[in-house]
């Protein structure tokens, strides 16, 4: 069965990464934007998956109000296709801070404020924290919501988890990457997520582990890669 997704974001950056990530897989990735579709609803959840879900779920809602995309990605009764609306919601936990940001990260000091015064106001806070103190870890939690065929259909939903242990360096550097990757070291590599280039980055990254526990869950529910 052929399996497409539409990936529940307008962030270039995040569309970007999960193409490099699924390559060679044989799964198109469409964007929400890319279709004409503006979505950002209340992320009203308790935890990564739960927004995640909240952000599937409302993507989806758009892609079958719209006549052309319904028919394009939920052709009536077409079962020799599967497309899922997957949307993630990722951030960065500190153990240190009693896990903040969290769920918060995105949102953290602002939606106005940049990273990297989100960072610097975090490393100011940890100034005195020793290396040992310094864990952390990124998390992605990945949620579909799989498109209905017919209107009997409910459409399955289900979620899974990545995640990226380090901690928390003293300093902000690299370039590549966005967010909060300047400044979470790991110590296996000696350099920060920042400092990876994207290939090696989205081998062991939060968001890479968890597209391709997605991916694989795709395949074995609804038949082999396309």
């Amino acid at each position: 069965m052929k399996i497409q997704c539409i990936l529940a974001t307008g962030n270039a950056d995040k569309v970007r990464e999960v193409r490099e990530i699924l390559s060679g897989r044989g799964i198109p990735v469409y964007s929400t934007k890319e279709l004409g579709i503006s979505s950002d609803p209340e992320e009203t959840g308790t935890s990564f998956e739960e927004n995640a879900m909240i952000k599937a779920e409302a993507a989806a809602k758009l892609v079958m109000e719209r006549p052309d995309l319904r028919e394009r990605f939920a052709p009536g009764c077409n079962r020799t296709s599967v497309t899922a609306v997957i949307a993630d919601d990722s951030g960065l936990v500190i153990d240190a801070m009693d896990g903040a940001p969290g769920i918060q990260s995105a949102r953290f000091m602002g939606h106005e404020t940049s990273y990297r015064e989100k960072m610097t106001a975090i490393l100011g806070k940890m100034r005195d924290v020793p290396d040992e103190e310094r864990s952390a870890r990124f998390v992605a939690a990945i949620a579909a919501v799989i498109l209905p065929h017919a209107e009997s259909d409910s459409g399955e939903r289900f979620a899974v988890r990545g995640t990226m242990e380090g901690r928390i360096g003293h300093e902000i550097r690299g370039e590549h990457g966005f967010g909060y990757d300047p400044f979470f070291f790991l110590p296996e590599y000696g350099r920060t997520s920042a400092e990876l280039l994207p290939e090696e980055k989205n081998r062991i990254s939060h968001r890479g582990q968890g597209i391709r526990a997605m991916t694989d869950e795709l395949i074995r529910r609804y038949g082999t890669e396309n």
